[in-house]
């Protein structure tokens, strides 16, 4: 009984946590005006 007490709980936390999270919306994905220093490996010798 305490298992379905302690399962009852946590699926009531985590559909409140999900709830919470979509009510707050996704972020505006801005992207960066400065681009990404990457540099590709030259030719080995």
């Amino acid at each position: 009984m305490r298992a379905l007490v302690a399962a009852t709980i946590g699926l009531a936390a985590a559909l409140v946590l999900v709830v919470a999270i979509s009510a707050i919306g996704a972020p505006p994905g801005e992207t960066s005006p400065k681009p990404l220093l990457t540099s590709v490996p030259g030719p080995k010798k």
